[in-house]
């Protein structure tokens, strides 16, 4: 291990050690925090956290190593990872590297040693903020000044980044003891995925419920995919500021009036919100985490989900023909909608887990439900 600093933009900075990406030298990008006690290589590997260095709050990390299955995507996204202790071992029949090797293989930088508790409550005081990693003998101020130079995430289209640019179909299901993970038997329903970022943990519970799922790039006209004459379209989750996704919202707008079922998770959620005629604004600190309680308004049932963003459905903005369906109730912002007139929907936080808790799997059957009744 080297030394490291990891400053923020108000001029707090820790020391650590960095375990991995060393050679890189340095990285920066927005620092936020995720209080999901295991998950760490699901975590890595989400495409929503592009352009952002992500803190874990568990106060070791690392214990069961990492496997080529537990993965949510081909490579790791985040900018950085901060942890407080690093485990010595990777004790589980699963693993195959430990978690500095995992980091290593992909280039990132992971530092250690770091009080992240004091980082956290930094974070959630005064909100999420831009934050530089420099490893070597870097002074605390001109660590600062490099955090303050790193363009806000706002002014950055990440999800160019992240988005496959060739269409592909997906025909992989959910893992189980002994085979592993199912594939694709018995199709019942044709959907196209508008792939700004998809978690694979979301595709493959769309195929254990019968869903052919063929994957089209994020810049892709809705002409191009009502061609294709889809059952179902779905929005999937994804990084950075919906708001800068000009192209993206106006496709939206026209595959909404197809009357096709439209279904959207997180950034989806978010850019069918603004379709719609709504807006988003930025959270103060965001919602990452396996364990934040979604009240269903329709049932009065609270679930406990797994959320990743850092932008939320402002209530005032949402014309007459949109109804809330979910409701955060750690701040009451919105987790869901659904439009009165039109076959669509979409929710905020992620059903799909990995990691987190089951409580939201029956979204998926009601989007199958959408698409029977559509289809009569």
């Amino acid at each position: 291990m080297k030394k490291a600093i990891l400053a923020l933009e108000d001029g707090h900075f820790f020391y650590g050690y960095a375990f991995s990406g060393i050679e890189k030298g340095e990285t920066g990008g927005e620092v936020i925090f995720n209080t999901s006690m295991t998950g760490y290589q699901e975590i890595l590997t989400d495409p929503s956290y592009k352009g952002q260095i992500v803190v874990m709050t568990p106060s070791e990390v690392g214990n069961y190593g990492t496997n080529p299955e537990d993965i949510e995507s081909e490579k790791v996204h985040v900018n950085g990872f901060v942890i407080k202790d690093l485990s010595s071992i990777a004790s589980n029949w699963r693993a195959e590297k430990t978690l500095a090797d995992y980091l290593q293989h992909h280039g990132i930088i992971g530092i250690c040693g770091i009080d992240t508790r004091a980082l956290v409550r930094i974070i959630r005081q005064y909100g999420v903020m831009k934050g530089y990693i420099g490893i070597g003998d870097i002074s605390p101020q001109e660590a600062v000044r490099k955090a303050r130079s790193i363009p806000d995430i706002s002014e950055l289209d990440l999800v160019s980044k992240v988005s496959h640019r060739d269409v592909y179909r997906w025909t992989e299901g959910s893992w189980r003891w002994p085979e592993g993970y199912t594939q694709l038997k018995e199709p019942k329903y044709k959907v196209a995925v508008l792939d700004f970022g998809v978690k694979r943990n979301i595709l493959r519970l769309m195929v254990d419920r019968g869903l052919e799922l063929t994957c089209f790039p994020h810049n892709t006209p809705a002409e191009e995919i009502l061609e294709f004459k889809p059952d179902g379209i779905f929005l999937s989750n994804g990084p950075g500021d919906p708001a800068v996704l000009h192209f993206q919202i106006k496709q939206i707008k026209k595959l909404i009036n197809s009357d096709i079922p439209v279904f959207g998770i997180c950034l989806g959620h978010q850019l069918l919100s603004w379709a719609v005629g709504g807006r988003t604004y930025k959270l103060e600190f965001g919602h990452h985490g396996g364990n934040h309680p979604v009240k269903n308004l329709k049932t009065g049932k609270v679930e406990i989900t797994a959320q990743n963003h850092n932008y939320a459905t402002d209530p005032d903005s949402l014309p007459s023909n949109v109804e809330i369906t979910h409701v955060n109730l750690n701040d009451n912002t919105i987790e869901g909608i659904r439009l009165t007139d039109r076959p669509v929907f979409s929710i905020q936080h992620h059903p799909e887990a990995s990691p987190g808790p089951h409580d939201s799997h029956y979204i998926f059957d009601e989007f199958v439900r959408l698409i029977e009744e559509v289809k009569g």
